[in-house]
């Protein structure tokens, strides 16, 4: 192996210019590969930071995913006789018994939950009127399972916990109101039922419709406005690991069930866009690395047509053709593993200067700046599919260079 290696280094160093060229293929495709690679993982990340932190991980809800079958149905399942347009008997929707199914979804590890009974109303003040969604909260909780505490810019959810008349808005509701702190409303439900609150909290989300349609009350206070006494029609769950979010949800639908929906399962499209968008983006930067390869070829090509009388020389003195194959092989590791370790330094370069990259999109007061993972599997991968680029690369010229026949080579045969 060390005479191996001699030779396989005094060949790239006795043809400089076109190693040096074939070298700075390979870490000009490592630092992008790097770079771009880690620039679209970070706004994948970030983007599902986003939709996860912003949203529950499982909604639980007051409905079943396949409808009841009839206890009739069940006694006389090849029945002659149906009966149809029965009507059920009314009574308030909501999930029946949710304090035994909160305290089962509490005793699950890793599990926060919160009820909440939401339903359409409609706000009044000084003449205007607006429908927005009112959501009956315990405060504790939400602020164990959602980011609602962060976005509020006046007021507390705690003062809503201290006041059973309180209403928390958003800040885009209030702008069309003219509300603030302290301000009283009034709140008409589907029922009729009317009552006033007072405005303890404003927030921002920077979601207009959320902000401008989205309202909070405490829990016992939108049971008596909606007329559900002790209901609720939907648990916010919230967990620890997020990815564990489809099984945690058939569990506790095969508990309760009521229809449990996770994240995952409420933005398969997205999930599946994102997948595309990966296999398109580490397609293209893969193809710099390919490209690169290229230029090892034609340099290793070119050794093995420069030093086929070398070769013959060395096969003639004992080296067996995994021996020449090995040289050559040798050739394309050194040039993959020193271009891999200068690709990985210029690719944390540019990845530092992306990361310093400060945008302003349109009608945004916030700087935005590009999301950048530096997860290390991002630099394995780099130098991993460059070393295997650069040894699929030689190859080629290995192969060719293994089969010269010293005795045909020194005879000077054609």
């Amino acid at each position: 192996m060390g005479i191996s290696l001699s030779v396989a280094t005094t060949h790239l160093t006795g043809r400089l210019r076109a190693t040096l060229v074939s070298l700075g293929g390979i870490v000009l495709g490592v630092a992008f590969f790097l770079a771009v690679s880690s620039l679209m993982r970070g706004s994948e990340r970030d983007f599902l930071k986003r939709l996860i932190d912003n949203n529950p991980h499982i909604t639980v809800y007051d409905e079943y995913r396949n409808p009841e079958v009839q206890p009739a149905q069940l006694r006389w399942a090849d029945g002659a006789v149906q009966v149809s347009h029965v009507k059920p008997h009314a009574e308030p929707r909501g999930i029946r018994a949710y304090r035994q199914k909160l305290d089962f979804i509490e005793s699950l590890p890793g599990v926060r939950v919160a009820p909440v009974l939401t339903d359409s109303a409609v706000l009044l003040f000084a003449g205007h009127q607006e429908g927005v969604i009112i959501s009956g909260i315990v405060p504790a909780k939400m602020k164990a399972v959602t980011t609602i505490e962060e976005k509020i810019v006046e007021g507390s959810l705690d003062a809503l916990a201290a006041d059973s008349n309180g209403i928390v808005l958003g800040t885009g509701l209030a702008q069309k109101f003219n509300l603030h702190l302290g301000s009283t409303v009034s709140l008409v439900t589907a029922s009729g039922t009317s009552h006033a609150l007072r405005v303890v909290g404003l927030f921002r989300t920077g979601n207009a419709a959320y902000d401008e349609g989205q309202t909070f009350v405490v829990l016992k206070r939108a049971q008596a406005l909606l007329e559900r006494p002790d209901r609720v029609n939907r648990f916010v769950i919230q967990l620890q690991d997020a990815t564990s979010a489809r099984t945690v949800a058939e569990r506790i639908e095969a508990a309760s069930g009521y229809k449990s929906v996770s994240w995952i399962e409420a933005s398969e499209d997205i999930l599946s866009l994102l997948l595309v968008r990966n296999i398109i983006m580490y397609s293209v930067v893969s193809a710099i690395l390919i490209v690169a390869s290229f230029g090892i070829y034609n340099t290793l090509s070119t050794i093995v047509i420069e030093k086929t009388r070398d070769i013959a020389i060395l096969k003639s003195m004992g080296f067996h053709a995994r021996d020449v194959r090995t040289i050559f092989l040798l050739e394309g590791l050194i040039i993959g593993c020193v271009g891999s370790v200068f690709g990985l330094a210029v690719g944390a370069g540019l990845m530092r200067v992306l990361a310093e990259v400060a945008l302003r999109p349109p009608g945004v007061t916030e700087i935005v700046h590009l999301p950048i993972w530096w997860g290390l599997d991002q630099f394995a991968l780099a130098a991993t599919f460059a070393l295997c680029s650069c040894l699929a690369a030689a190859y080629l010229p290995a192969q060719r260079a293994s089969r010269v026949h010293p005795v045909d080579i020194l005879r000077g045969a054609t």
